[in-house]
This record gives C-alpha cells, sequence and structure tokens, in this order.
C-alpha cells in the first residue's frame, strides 16, 4: 500500500496535491482550509469546514515541503501561513482522531483489549481490525497475527496512545469488531501510516469496506469493553479542536505526554 493512500474506486472523488501535484482520492489526503481571518491555513481533518479547501496528502514528506515552500499561498493565490512543525501537527492531530474513534468502539462494546481477551475474539471469527501497539513484543504479535492471517492490522499507536483508549495506562493488544467503526479506524491508521510506519500491507479500501455492516457474513458475537475508567485522552470535539492553530492541539496533557514520549520509555511488556 501506497502510504497514506487507500484502493481507488471509481466512484470517488479526486483531489490534486499542493505539495506532490498527484492526483488521489480525497480519504487519501487532509483537507486545509483558511482560518476566519484568512492569514492561514488550518487543517480539516474531518472534511466539514466550510469554504474552499486545499489538498495534502497524508505524507510526512508532503507536509515538510508544503511548509519549507510555502505551497499553501500558491493553493490559495493569496499569502497565509501554515503552523509551524506542520507535520508533527499533523501526526499529533491523526493520533487525536484514531483514539478518540478506539475508545468510541469500546464503549460501544465493540473493541477489546488484553491478549486473551484479544485471542478468544479471533477464535470466533476474523475480526473488522486487529491492532497491535507498534513497541509490542515480536512474539505476542504473531501470535495472534496468526489466529486471523487475513485481517486488517494496525500497528501505528505505541502502547501508552492506545492505552489512552482503552482508559488504562498501557495497551498492547486489541481488536475491532466488523463494522463502521473498524472502517473508520482502518481509515484514520491509512491517513496516520504516512507519518508513521504500521499499518499492514494488507490494508486497502476494500479490507475496510469488508468490515461495514451491509457486507458482515455471520454475525459476531457481542463482546463487552474493557473495564469503565476514562482515559485522560478522550477528548471529545476533535473535529472541532482540528480546525485551530498549533496552539490549540494537545489540550489534552494526557494525549500530549504520549505523543511526546514516543520511544523515550522501555518498551512495554506483552500483556498476555
Amino acid at each position: 500500500m501506497t502510504r497514506g493512500r487507500k484502493a481507488h474506486r471509481p466512484d470517488e472523488p479526486e483531489r490534486r496535491c499542493v505539495a506532490t501535484g498527484e492526483s488521489q482520492p480525497a480519504a487519501g489526503l487532509i483537507r486545509f482550509v483558511l482560518a476566519p481571518d484568512g492569514a492561514s491555513a488550518v487543517p480539516d481533518l474531518a472534511g466539514k469546514l466550510p469554504g474552499r479547501g486545499a489538498w495534502l496528502s497524508a505524507d510526512r514528506a508532503a507536509a515538510e515541503r508544503a511548509e519549507r515552500k510555502r505551497l499553501f499561498s500558491r493553493a490559495f493565490k493569496r499569502q497565509v501561513a501554515v503552523p509551524e512543525g506542520l507535520a508533527d501537527l499533523l501526526e499529533t492531530l491523526l493520533v487525536r482522531r484514531l483514539v478518540d474513534t478506539l475508545s468510541l468502539a469500546r464503549k460501544a462494546g465493540q473493541a477489546v483489549t488484553g491478549f486473551e481477551k484479544v485471542r478468544e475474539r479471533l477464535r470466533g471469527g476474523e475480526p473488522g481490525a486487529l491492532i497491535t501497539a507498534r513497541d509490542a513484543a515480536a512474539d505476542g504479535r504473531e501470535k495472534l497475527r496468526r489466529l486471523a492471517p487475513e485481517a486488517p492490522w494496525i500497528g501505528v499507536l505505541d502502547g501508552r496512545e492506545l492505552g489512552l483508549a482503552f482508559g488504562r495506562e498501557f495497551a498492547i493488544h486489541a481488536a475491532l469488531d466488523r463494522g463502521g467503526v473498524a472502517a473508520r479506524a482502518l481509515g484514520e491508521a491509512g491517513r496516520l501510516s504516512g507519518f508513521r510506519e504500521g499499518v499492514s500491507p494488507r490494508f486497502s479500501a476494500a479490507s475496510a469496506a469488508a468490515s461495514r455492516p451491509d457486507d458482515r457474513g455471520a454475525a459476531d458475537a457481542p463482546v463487552a469493553g474493557c473495564g469503565d475508567r476514562e482515559g485522560s485522552g478522550q477528548g471529545a470535539g476533535t473535529d472541532a479542536r482540528a480546525d485551530g492553530t498549533g496552539a490549540s492541539v494537545g489540550a489534552d496533557t494526557g494525549l500530549r505526554r504520549a505523543t511526546d514520549g514516543c520511544g523515550a520509555a522501555a518498551a512495554p511488556k506483552d500483556d498476555g
């Protein structure tokens, strides 16, 4: 899979990236709009803000090039600024969106975490997505992947970031039921993969579509979420924050600590 992209469907709209000049499906790009003052371009990750948009590939190199060469000024045909450290900002926002999506799945009873619970879930049928922290032990990761070798796999979050979605300090393994939330999580992980390594090469729009309720086979057995304690990083209103400047990002200190600390701490032990 090309990082940050999905397989193209004929009916899916395409947009041109301001950094590469290439056209690709909008689902694999990040939309920017002008702030109300007209002096800056801000990311619209949900794609819902009003106004004319400019599009950027969900890719670190593209974001760095767009910032360095001031390509949004060309796209909007006026001098506009972008937040300093644009690539890092986009990574932080995409982490937040994925964490919020997984938190939603947990609250809806569509996600489990913990090695034994995930293994039990996989034995009941292929999940919508198998999730492993990118700092997980290799042996535990491979044991679970052998149980569902064809399942879409997400590995772009570290143990602390994944833990935020499940209301705990760390989480290493998780599984999502098939359905719309899994499809959304796969889409967010696909964009985040442009800034981090870790999405399965098998991931594509087809695998996301297979997670939607209309494409489901036999119903999956309902599985309860993993505890009721809320994590410090489960902030609501992600889409509203995504249209602000860099100063508005990271108000959630739990998520900021998890993002800033990637790789700084020792790898957590396998929770199995």
